[in-house]
């Protein structure tokens, strides 16, 4: 009896993916797999073969990987040092993390186009200083829309790290560090092994996260560089097309999926190595 009661508890939150989540997402996605009432592959193969269509899918994949990577190169060591620093300091620093993500995303956009426009911030200091001598193009740019993403998710990520790094021993350092471990060679070889996890977790919410945003690619990169997410909103609100709407919402969650297993794979040959050299 006491096994089926985690079963009974479950059933609601079963219950609400089901009629709310899982049952309209096959309700949209089928049209897509048929022609004239039969099961076919046409609508996806006419657009994975659009040279239009590649374009957004290929940028999408691009910026949402730098974004990643570069949320990921940010984010671990800020994430050390916020990890072992004193209770005090460790909740102001994660409440100035969290801090971007209180902001509507829309509000946070506006900032970056007063900073990145031509007679934002940063065009002005440049021409104020003589490095330059005439306005820089930077918004409306794959480089903006990176930016923007990377101050959107970066704390995501960090919050991820922090709490992973927090349940690594200060005392497996320590051995590290009398052994004859520089801290570098110590941080390499003992926290990062360590936080892959948290590594592959905060990876993945950010790449997901990048891909599916609305907000800021439309705003700081216009319809020149347009991703999924916006093609989805332009087919479905601005055309009417549905069919195709839910066409891209289904490669966005394949992708998604790929990339999930693929850095499993790679977490878990991370994982290997390391018991191969131990």
């Amino acid at each position: 009896m006491k096994r089926k009661i985690p079963y009974f508890i479950m059933l609601p939150v079963i219950l609400l993916l089901l009629f709310f989540m899982i049952l309209p997402l096959i309700n949209s996605i089928l049209p897509t797999f048929t022609v004239d009432g039969e099961f076919s592959l046409k609508a996806y193969w006419a657009f994975l073969t659009d040279s239009y269509n590649q374009k957004i899918l290929m940028r999408t994949i691009r910026i949402s990987l730098i974004v990643t990577v570069i949320s990921a190169i940010l984010g671990i060591p800020a994430a050390y040092y916020i990890a072992g620093v004193s209770k005090k300091w460790k909740s102001i620093l994660m409440a100035m993390t969290m801090f971007p993500l209180l902001t509507n995303s829309v509000i946070r956009s506006f900032a970056w186009i007063n900073i990145l426009g031509k007679s934002g911030i940063v065009n002005s200091t440049f021409l104020k200083l003589g490095i330059i001598s005439e306005p820089i193009a930077l918004l409306y740019t794959e480089f903006a829309i990176i930016i923007g993403s990377v101050y959107l998710f970066l704390p995501t990520m960090i919050m991820t790290l922090v709490g992973v790094m927090e349940n690594i021993e200060a005392e497996t350092l320590e051995a590290a560090e009398t052994l004859g471990a520089s801290p570098f060679k110590a941080f390499y070889k003992i926290v990062l092994p360590l936080c892959v996890p948290g590594v592959i977790v905060g990876s993945i919410l950010v790449f997901t996260g990048t891909m599916t945003a609305y907000t800021t690619p439309q705003l700081l990169g216009g319809n020149k560089n347009m991703m999924l997410a916006t093609f989805l909103y332009q087919q479905a609100s601005a055309l009417g097309n549905w069919t195709s709407a839910s066409m891209i919402a289904l490669i966005m969650i394949v992708i998604t999926l790929l990339v999930n297993k693929g850095m499993n794979f790679i977490a878990s040959r991370v994982d290997r190595r390391e018991l191969d050299n131990a």
